[in-house]
């Protein structure tokens, strides 16, 4: 069945309301490998509850109830094996709590025609129980095959790195469990913990996370160029490019663009198979 673009961006879901705790942030944090050194000042402010802060990229998991199982979406049909989270960005509009109760809305933003495969744009709108905006995150998926229904094309990818030399590379070593430890926030798919899962989905073993290696890279130019302050991080945006596997050496290249940091993140152990491209970190 072709994509209804009007229907999809007609349609209203329900308001999803939640909420978090210290542990669930805490959780994430270590996740995405904070805590080491565990004795570090600011490891802890990631993972010891006296003085937590958040980091944006937190908001992804916290308000991902809000997206419902993707099983079906309004105005289209596809085979749920056929999509690919393409790309995710977070915008934030003041400092996340450590704890907060959440309400949620949830719409399509737009549907592009590219041709092989559609790109729906999902957009979650979130607020605290005082209807404060706290943040908004936007999720790409591909959806392959169901392209060529006559929609716009959408805009070209952007935040590509100059042609110079990164202003500065960070190595980040990952845990051989660090899927595992990731999957305890939310995402219980079996391709990150199952080998046979893994092996049928045409990989030897299982692999991390896109949103972990996002929050992976985030907290690497948040820890080494800003010092630690998630404060400072008003956006971040990327696409991903490519797979990793736990115990990786993730090696995040970055420059600094005016009030923007543009970054990418490769595989040292795979010869730099990239990771994560087309990424931007704007600052308040």
């Amino acid at each position: 069945m072709p994509i209804d673009r009007d229907q999809a961006l007609a349609h209203v879901f329900p308001v999803w309301e939640g909420a978090y705790t210290r542990d669930d942030v805490i959780l994430y944090h270590l996740g995405i490998g904070a805590g080491n050194p565990p004795t570090d000042p600011g490891e802890l402010a990631y993972t010891y509850e006296k003085h937590l802060k958040v980091l944006p990229t937190f908001g992804v998991v916290a308000a991902a109830g809000a997206m419902g199982d993707l099983t079906t979406l309004p105005g289209m049909t596809y085979d749920r094996a056929l999509i690919l989270h393409g790309e995710q960005d977070i915008e934030v509009y003041r400092p996340l709590p450590p704890e907060s109760r959440l309400r949620a809305e949830l719409r399509i933003r737009d549907v592009f025609d590219k041709g092989k495969a559609a790109l729906v744009v999902l957009e979650t709108r979130v607020s605290d129980a005082a209807a404060t905006p706290l943040w908004s995150s936007r999720m790409s998926l591909f959806v392959r095959g169901e392209g060529g229904f006559g929609g716009p094309r959408g805009p070209d990818v952007g935040h590509e790195p100059p042609e110079r030399r990164p202003d500065g590379v960070i190595e980040t070593r990952t845990l051989p469990q660090q899927a595992l430890l990731y999957r305890l926030s939310g995402d219980r798919t079996p391709l990150h913990c199952d080998p046979e899962f893994a092996r049928r989905g045409g990989f030897d073993r299982p692999i991390i996370h896109g949103l972990c290696s996002w929050g992976i890279a985030c907290k690497a130019i948040c820890d080494t160029v800003l010092d630690g302050d998630v404060t400072r991080i008003r956006r971040y945006e990327a696409r991903f490019r490519g797979v990793a596997f736990p115990g990786e050496t993730y090696v995040t290249e970055f420059w600094r663009e005016g009030s923007r940091i543009l970054l990418q993140a490769r595989a040292k152990e795979r010869d730099g198979a990239i990771i994560l491209g087309n990424a931007a970190i704007t600052l308040a």
